[in-house]
């Protein structure tokens, strides 16, 4: 999140999917050991960051995701080009993947374990199954901003870190805009400062 409130830059697009200036809010992450690791790199920068990242997805076993984040094109989808998401063929996941849509689709199954499914009867079907998936691990919630703040809207959301960038964007989508003026539930639990950004963890109360 920038200093400004925004989790991205106005004008998003398939060529342009994190919006104007979006990259900047995580340019901390791409240096880390941890982040490295995980794309199959050796080396990179080792800082209090790291655990911060390791902790993030040490035990996920499902993740719901917006529409907007599995990204192509609105609307129905193109049955002749399929979006596939911004991944390739063996995204990061690794896990299940609900995705909540308007349109129907077969799920998509991809290489290293990771499987999309596309949910249309809400916010709550999607967590249902992805709880289910899980298998008693943690269920991510990937975004982006609108899928957020639905969850967060209805109390649904039990932990919430924040990564605020020392940058400003002047404009984009805000992950807290129409929520009212209290955190639903959730309270701050730890601090972690780090070059390029400060780390927020909140927990349900």
């Amino acid at each position: 999140m920038s200093l400004d409130g925004f989790v991205a830059g106005p004008h998003q697009s398939e060529n342009n999917p994190l919006g104007i200036g979006g990259m900047r809010l995580h340019e901390w992450i791409f240096p880390l050991a941890a982040w490295r690791a995980s794309n199959g790199s050796d080396g990179g920068e080792i800082n209090s960051s790291n655990a911060v990242v390791e902790e993030s997805v040490a035990n996920i076993g499902a993740t719901v995701m917006g529409r907007n984040m599995f990204g192509g094109h609105p609307g129905p989808w193109n049955a002749g080009e399929p979006w596939n998401g911004w991944w390739g063929i063996n995204p990061p996941f690794h896990h299940p993947v609900f995705v909540l849509t308007h349109h129907a689709r077969e799920p998509l199954v991809l290489e290293g374990g990771t499987t999309f499914t596309f949910v249309t009867e809400g916010i709550e079907a999607a967590l249902d199954r992805a709880r289910k998936a899980a298998g008693g691990r943690d269920v991510s919630l990937g975004g982006g901003a609108n899928t957020a703040r639905q969850y967060l809207a209805v109390n649904l959301v039990d932990e919430m870190e924040i990564n605020l960038v020392p940058v400003l964007l002047g404009s984009g989508e805000r992950l807290f805009d129409g929520l009212g003026d209290d955190l639903h539930g959730l309270e701050l639990v730890r601090t972690v400062s780090a070059p390029r950004v400060t780390h927020f963890k909140f927990t349900r109360r």
